[in-house]
This record gives C-alpha cells, sequence and structure tokens, in this order.
C-alpha cells in the first residue's frame, strides 16, 4: 500500500469519526431538548393568564355558557380534551373538556378554545384559553 492509500484512508477515516461525533452530539442535544420540554405535572401551565375580561366578546360568553351549563353552539363543545400536547398539567382521562370560541367570520370552528378541567363541568378548577388550537395556552383568571 503506497503513502497516497494510506493518507486517503486516514482522511476517509477521519471524515467518518468526525460525521459520527457530530451526529451523536446532534442526538443527545435533541434528547436534552425534548427532555426540557416535557412538562411537570405540578408545575402551573405559564405565567400567562388572561382575565374573562381580556377573552374575545365570544370567549366571554362561551365562559358564562361554560358555567351554565350549555346551551353550546358546536356538538364537540364539552367533549373530552385529551391533552395529547402536554401543555396542560397531568390529569386522569376525562378531567379535561374543550369548547369552540366561534371566530367571527369562519364557516366552521376555527382554533379558538376554552379548556376547563374539573369532573364537575359547571364548577371547573381552571379554565385555559387557546387561540392557536392548543398550541399554547393562557390560563383564565377571574
Amino acid at each position: 500500500m503506497g503513502l497516497r492509500q494510506i493518507r486517503s484512508r486516514i482522511g476517509s477515516h477521519k471524515t467518518w469519526v468526525t460525521w459520527t461525533g457530530a451526529a451523536l452530539l446532534a442526538a443527545a442535544l435533541s434528547t436534552v431538548l425534548v427532555q426540557a420540554r416535557t412538562p411537570d405535572p405540578v408545575a402551573p401551565v405559564s405565567a400567562a393568564t388572561v382575565p374573562v375580561s381580556g377573552l374575545p366578546p365570544h370567549g366571554q360568553q362561551v365562559m358564562g355558557q361554560i358555567l351554565q351549563g350549555g346551551p353550546f353552539r358546536y356538538e364537540k363543545d364539552g367533549t373530552v380534551f385529551f391533552n395529547r400536547e402536554r401543555l396542560l398539567p397531568s390529569q386522569k382521562r376525562g378531567y379535561y373538556r374543550e369548547y369552540t370560541v366561534p371566530t367571527p367570520g369562519l364557516r366552521h370552528r376555527g382554533a379558538r378554545r376554552i379548556v376547563c378541567g374539573g369532573f364537575e363541568p359547571r364548577e371547573p378548577d381552571a379554565c385555559y384559553y387557546t387561540e392557536d388550537h392548543y398550541a399554547s395556552f393562557k390560563r383564565i383568571v377571574q
């Protein structure tokens, strides 16, 4: 084996080691980042809150309907919200229920929702507002 062949093999080996090391580092960092996003079940959702008066007018109406037990405009209103995004505190299945906040001008349900937690729908333990279809939540305060 000549000097050129040896240098070529060493060079390609270094490249392989460099790329392998970079891939391992990226995998380790992504694991850390994913773990960092996992919410603590006892920690508050976030510091983001919104007063009932700060909700859009339709949101204020829906909050009133929730406390009265209805009637609701959409068939899906009052159904179980599964918290698949895990942005709300972890609870047993059936704890959270979702309600549509209508968006003027849309013919469909839109992205705005109120999600309330508690086993007595008319007396929720806490309610949360999302205007981006569960990508983020603000806790509704009085």
